[in-house]
Formats: structure tokens, C-alpha cells, sequence
């Protein structure tokens, strides 16, 4: 399979100096791409600013803000068989960027935001036989959430976690899809939960690949 995967936060710059992120360190994403490699899957790696060294013979797409993710995934969807989102990607931007600096003009500031492109949303609109794993960081009513995200965005399978996997090795997961229950994985290393992905997304390209066939 191609596989393409998204790692890391994205950044959303008030001015030259400041941003809008998260705490997404990339990790999770990128021992997917390297358990990807290790079962001789392609790989494209579409990553925001981590500190991590890419995997050998993946093919790293460096991006910072939303829409540069959102339009690198969009130029290499067609030609790959598997999107897993690890991205943390900004729900919001700044309405406009200062072209310097911002200074201090009082007690309080006024920030308009506006939404980023939602790219799940747009992959599972318009895939064909693209297989798509989505992730979610939930705290409350994770699950009931989870499954919306899954449904609402045309998605084969969810991942879901909590906030405190940002950054760490080890952390409590769960895995979703539309025809089964939920399957619990809780204190996983991260580089074997990747194991576990990408062997999930091989049963379902392979099931996929069935059903066309038979039809």
C-alpha cells in the first residue's frame, strides 16, 4: 500500500512572532510511518514542526500551518490507498495575521478566530477507495464523541485518546469502527500501537479490495 500519514501540531500565527498550537510532538504519527516501512509499505509523511528525524525512505512533506497541511494532503490523496491523520491540526486561526509584531495596548485582548479546513471532513467526501484512520483526543464523553467524528466524517476506523498522550511514549487507547465494538488498548507503547495500525488498515484495504472485487 501507499500510506499516507499526518504527524504533529500545526501553527497559527497572530503576528511574526506568536502562534496558536498545541502539544502534539509528532510521535505518534511518526512510528506509524516507521512500522509502515518496516511491513514494506510506501510512505508519505505530511508533518508540522517536531523535532523528530523522519524515517528512512519515507518521503517527508514539511508543512507549519493548516492550510499547508490541508493542501499537501489534498496533492497526494488520489495516488494513495490509506490516510492515518495523527495530526493534531488547529481547529482555528487568527482572522488576520499582523504583518509585525503586536504590542501591548492594554489589560485585555480581543482575538477573532476563524475556522481551518477541516480535512477529514473533505477526505471522507470525496474518497473513492481510500481507506481513511482518524484520530480523536477527547476528556469528556469521549466515546459518544469519537463515534460521531467517525460517522459524521466517513471514516473506516477512529483512534481515540486523551490529551495526556501528548508527548508521552506510553498512553490508554481505543480503536473504532463503524462494524465492531471498541477495542481497548490501555498503558500501549506508541510504537507498538503503530503495529497495531497499520495491521488494522491492511485488514481493511484488504477488505475493501474484496468487496469491489465481488461487485
Amino acid at each position: 500500500m501507499h500510506i499516507l500519514i499526518t504527524a504533529g501540531p500545526t501553527r497559527e500565527y497572530l503576528d511574526p512572532v506568536r502562534f496558536l498550537s498545541n502539544g502534539s510532538t509528532g510521535k505518534m504519527g511518526y512510528a506509524c510511518a516507521a512500522a509502515a516501512l518496516q511491513r514494506r509499505h510506501r510512505v508519505t509523511l505530511i508533518s508540522g514542526p517536531v523535532s523528530l528525524a523522519a524515517p528512512p525512505s519515507a518521503e517527508r512533506i514539511s508543512v507549519v500551518t493548516a492550510e499547508e497541511m490541508f493542501q499537501a494532503v489534498r496533492s497526494h490523496f488520489a495516488s494513495c490507498d490509506c490516510v492515518i491523520m495523527t495530526a493534531a491540526v488547529s481547529d482555528y486561526r487568527p482572522a488576520r495575521r499582523a504583518r509585525y509584531k503586536r504590542q501591548k495596548t492594554g489589560d485585555a485582548c480581543l482575538l477573532p478566530l476563524v475556522r481551518t479546513k477541516d480535512i477529514l471532513a473533505y477526505l471522507g467526501n470525496i474518497r473513492k477507495k481510500q481507506i481513511l484512520i482518524g484520530f480523536a483526543v477527547q476528556d469528556r464523553a469521549a466515546r459518544a464523541k469519537a463515534r460521531r467524528k467517525l460517522l459524521a466524517k466517513n471514516l473506516d476506523a477512529i483512534v481515540l485518546n486523551g490529551p495526556s498522550s501528548f508527548g508521552a511514549d506510553q498512553t490508554d487507547m481505543q480503536i473504532l469502527t463503524p462494524a465492531g465494538g471498541w477495542e481497548e488498548y490501555p498503558g500501549v507503547n506508541k510504537k507498538r500501537m503503530a503495529g497495531i495500525i497499520i495491521r488494522l488498515a491492511e485488514r481493511l484495504y484488504g477488505q475493501a479490495a474484496r468487496i469491489s472485487k465481488n461487485q
